[in-house]
């Protein structure tokens, strides 16, 4: 369990590096074929579509998850934090995110994103 938590918190780290800085490559590694993400604006996205919003550059910066909580369950995980980063305007601001993530043959992939702000 120990592995498993430790590897989720390096997923959840590299999932938050590669929003701020629009690492598509990244997601491609650990997005599962099947992901689908819920977007502060109401959107749902499909992997590609997720894939296609996150290779343009954001304006944020300092984009840093708080109070992390990962629920391990088997092969099943659910990730909750909030964020704080600062908007292209200079002014602070916060969200929270609640991802999912399954392993399958072996590594864990994030299924499920929901994201608000």
């Amino acid at each position: 369990m120990s592995k498993d938590l430790d590897e989720l918190t390096r997923l959840n780290r590299d999932y938050i590096n590669s929003v701020q800085n629009s690492d598509v490559k990244r997601f491609d590694e650990i997005l599962a074929p099947d992901f689908y993400c819920s977007n502060p604006d109401k959107s749902l996205v499909d992997r590609a579509g997720f894939l296609k919003q996150t290779a343009i550059p954001v304006t944020i910066r300092n984009l840093e998850a708080h109070d992390v909580n990962i629920r391990l369950m088997g092969d099943f995980a659910i990730i909750h934090a909030r964020t704080s980063y600062t908007t292209a305007d200079g002014n602070a601001a916060s969200g929270r995110y609640t991802d999912c993530w399954a392993r399958r043959d072996g590594r864990w992939l994030a299924v499920s994103a929901h994201v608000s702000r």
